[in-house]
């Protein structure tokens, strides 16, 4: 009986504990949808629903920076120099990109032109963070070929590469920047702060992969970069380039440089340099081909500033052109050294001693020249200052200033040794010869301010005209300077041939060949210096090697500026017919 007692309770209390948890059951599924209505539903739950938004777009919701476009470099008639285009660069996520497999690894490391070995190696270096760049500045389409692999844990961003269309022709003056777009050299890297944008943020919305899905709101604007304007003139430019290149090689030369300034505004309006190298493509590149020669280099100017030394002379009071310098017997004894002349000149007015480029001459000058008067107005013409353009490593070259000075070093002082000088500055002394004594600021970019500094009278207007006139001279028929002659125009200008410092002392067979002048003579709209460092020992000379450049460079500007030719034979010449033709090399 007992147990069909027992069969009979036991359905009973099953039924009861069913019906006990079923209810249960509902009561917490009626739990769960009342909250969920509190929280999304009910205006009360304004706070929890804003706590679960915020959630999720914690989870799917990322800021990223816009990348900002670095200003244009252009010549002063708008040619681009420097332009910024958009590239993608592609990184990964080291922590999600080991987990893709040892096949994603090997298809990701064939798209992006690496070894799968590299990229296991550059993942194990990189295991503890969560970035990485993969490859930066790839074109667009390059890029999506690699996105669409689609590995987990690679991702993009758009980037600005910086491409230089005049390549090698202003590499130096103009510079090249970092990966970053940050500026390295040149005017990229003196007006980094001018050019450089300001980089700005949005929010996107990312999938569980980490890839953007879709741009939700600019936080901040990206500001771009300012332009820049050069005062170069790349028509200019190419010509300077291009002869050049062409003397450097021909003459066997290991470097060389040469500016052309506006004589009327002070602008440079080309700087080419020699050896260069392409910007756009760095590799191999050596530091000495990046380096801006026209500037950053100092040498002596040897007998390129003769003319300065004569026009002390007049500014003294004590010469006029005519004077007469007795140069014989051809040499002249200075304590410490004899100095000669190719040939005995005999007598030789001022302008002869120019023309002829008599050592004998400039020396009886200067030792009768209170030296720190020769120097003062050196530096009154721009010598041994830096000229302010701005340029990274400008150099102010050196002028020496001593209380006492040794017969020696008057007589180097005034042909040109024992001062250095940069491209810039020789030019610069010469266009204030030009501009009949008015030394005008010298500019690499192109200003609309106002407050620049203003010109300024340095010499007498009188004596700068009558040095000039000397100047052509030399460019004549019995002048040093005859290859820097240009058909149709009047030419002034002095040739230089300077013996380069060795490890003891002055090098007999090591030159720089020089060459300063400006042109049209009668009004002179461009000043230009040459430079050939180290030609071949068959011919080095100054009017032999860097006229030549001159002459075929400004052949071309007068061309290009549309300067009406004018030939006029000046008076001055006329001077000069009574000196031998011989000894014309200097």
């Amino acid at each position: 009986m007992g147990v069909v007692k027992k069969k009979q309770i036991q359905p009973g209390i099953a039924r009861w504990r069913f019906v006990l948890v079923a209810a249960l059951l509902c009561l917490l599924a009626l739990a769960l949808i009342l909250h969920l209505a509190r929280l999304q539903v009910l205006p009360a739950a304004e706070r929890g629903y804003q706590f679960l938004q915020d959630q999720g777009r914690a989870r799917t919701i990322r800021t990223e920076e816009i990348a900002a476009y670095r200003g244009s470099i252009v010549d002063r008639n708008g040619e681009l120099l420097a332009v910024s285009t958009p590239v993608r660069s592609l990184w990964a996520n080291p922590k999600l990109l080991r987990k893709a497999g040892e096949g994603a690894l090997q298809r990701l490391a064939h798209a992006l032109e690496l070894k799968p070995a590299k990229l296991t190696a550059r993942l194990q270096r990189y295991r503890d963070r969560e970035f990485m760049y993969l490859r930066r500045h790839l074109a667009p389409e390059q890029a999506e070929r690699v996105l669409a692999l689609d590995v987990a844990g690679v991702f993009s961003r758009k980037e600005y590469r910086r491409f230089y269309p005049a390549g090698e022709m202003v590499a130096q003056l103009v510079g090249f920047t970092d990966i970053d777009d940050r500026g390295q050299e040149g005017l990229e890297l003196a007006y980094d702060d001018w050019l450089s944008g300001h980089s700005g943020a949005q929010q996107v919305v990312k999938d569980l992969k980490g890839r953007t899905v879709q741009d939700l709101s600019i936080q901040r604007e990206a500001r771009p970069g300012r332009d820049l304007r050069l005062s170069i003139d790349m028509r200019l430019q190419y010509l300077a380039y291009r002869e050049l290149k062409r003397a450097v090689a021909e003459n066997g030369a290991s470097s060389g440089f040469m500016v052309i300034l506006d004589t009327q505004s002070g602008d440079v309006l080309a700087m080419a340099n020699q050896p260069s190298f392409n910007p756009n493509n760095r590799k191999g590149v050596k530091a000495t081909a990046m380096r801006n020669r026209a500037l950053i280099d100092q040498f002596e100017p040897g007998s390129t500033v003769k003319p300065l030394t004569v026009l002390a002379a007049l500014e003294s009071g004590r010469y006029t052109p005519q004077t007469q310098i007795d140069t014989n017997p051809g040499y002249i004894r200075v304590p410490g050294k004899t100095l000669v002349d190719p040939i005995n000149y005999g007598k030789l007015d001022l302008t002869g001693v120019i023309t002829k480029s008599s050592q004998v001459g400039i020396t009886k000058i200067a030792l009768d020249l209170e030296p720190n008067g020769l120097r003062e107005l050196f530096y009154r013409l721009g010598l041994g200052a830096a000229v302010g353009s701005g340029f990274p490593g400008e150099t102010p070259g050196i002028l020496p200033s001593r209380n006492r000075w040794h017969p020696i070093e008057r007589a180097n002082f005034a042909f040109g040794y024992g001062l250095t000088v940069n491209g810039v500055q020789l030019a610069q002394a010469y266009s204030v010869l030009a501009n009949a004594g008015i030394k005008r600021p010298v500019s690499l970019v192109l200003s609309t301010d106002t407050t620049t500094a203003e010109p300024e009278r340095v010499i007498a207007a009188p004596l700068a005209q009558q040095v000039s006139a000397m100047l052509e001279t030399v460019i004549g028929s019995r002048g040093t300077g005859q290859l820097a002659a240009v058909e149709g125009y009047r030419v002034a200008g002095k040739t230089g041939t300077v013996h380069k410092v060795g490890s003891r002392g002055y090098a007999d067979n090591r030159y720089r060949s020089v060459f300063a002048g400006f042109i049209p003579a009668d009004t002179p709209r461009l000043a230009a210096v040459v430079v050939i460092d180290d030609p071949s020992q068959a011919k080095y000379y100054g009017g032999e090697v860097a006229a030549p450049v001159f002459g075929s460079v400004m052949t071309g500007a007068m061309h290009l500026l549309q300067v009406p030719p004018e030939r006029v034979e000046p008076a001055e010449r006329q001077l000069t017919a009574q000196l031998s033709e011989r000894g014309t090399k200097s």
